[in-house]
């Protein structure tokens, strides 16, 4: 059936080789990064947009076929989240307006707020690998400098299938920001090197303070940041209040970029933001 041409024309290939080239061209820039951040969760998309603004070679990777966390949806499926002073500023920086529900507590829409710090970590420079899960650590004179990484469908095959090799990525500083789970870190403690204490229960009102006071470097070369740092260290938790998990990745963004070895080529002044 014929129609008028508005697009230009493209065959099925074409499509398919412009994808390819330009996730490999990509991939193959940060299969060495100044920074590598699990978790794309509101601490690790804080935490890597403030090491890219810093002019930093960052690559996010996340398990999930999608940014954000918990920090998309709220609580309970109610798609609004909550954000206690002083980190509303954090929100209100981003052109998020947020209603005051109390002195000292705001709320606003979820899906807004999240898609706000996505695209402001894109803009920094940010890039991501998606569907992408943590097999292990890369460990070398007794400290982490990468990760093992293994496409995130991998772990549903059956286990007679399942010997698909992973493969590594070079960093100078590992940030986990993979929330409850300190997936990263768990790779530490499962060879007895660090301890995983536990998540204790919910108190947000007290949770909050805790977790950015103890973001920090956990092993030499890992930082953790965000509701791992519950987990490694055995604090409350605090359910969908967020203020706290963005101050922590910006805390964990200041110090990952002291640890960090220096860039081994900063990115052009043409890619900040």
């Amino acid at each position: 059936m014929a129609t008028n041409r508005v697009f230009s024309p493209v065959s099925d290939g074409d499509v398919t080789r412009a994808i390819l080239r330009s996730f490999a061209s990509e991939l193959d820039e940060h299969v060495s990064s100044d920074a590598i951040v699990v978790g794309a969760g509101p601490a690790g998309l804080m935490c890597a947009r403030e090491l890219a603004r810093k002019r930093l070679r960052v690559l996010l990777v996340e398990r999930n076929n999608y940014l954000g966390g918990g920090f998309w949806i709220g609580g309970f499926l109610m798609n609004k989240l909550t954000v206690r002073a002083p980190a509303h500023t954090e929100l209100s920086e981003l052109g998020i307006r947020l209603t005051e529900a109390q002195d000292g507590l705001y709320v606003t829409d979820a899906p807004w707020a999240c898609s706000k710090l996505i695209a402001s970590a894109c803009d920094a420079g940010v890039k991501v690998l998606n569907m992408t899960s943590v097999d292990d650590v890369v460990l070398k004179n007794g400290r982490v400098c990468g990760v093992v990484v293994n496409w995130t469908p991998v772990g549903a095959l059956p286990r007679q299938i399942t010997c698909v090799d992973p493969v590594s990525l070079e960093a100078g500083v590992v940030v986990d920001a993979t929330g409850h789970d300190a997936a990263v870190a768990e790779k530490l403690a499962s060879r007895g090197l660090i301890e995983l204490t536990g998540m204790g229960p919910m108190d947000a009102d007290s949770s909050e303070d805790a977790i950015v006071e103890h973001t920090g470097e956990v092993f030499p070369g890992l930082i953790a940041c965000g509701m791992s740092v519950s987990t490694l260290r055995g604090l409350p938790r605090m359910g969908p209040t967020f203020g706290g998990m963005l101050l922590s990745g910006r805390k964990a963004a200041e110090i990952a970029s002291t640890v960090a070895p220096p860039p081994r080529q900063a990115r052009p002044e043409a890619a900040l933001v």
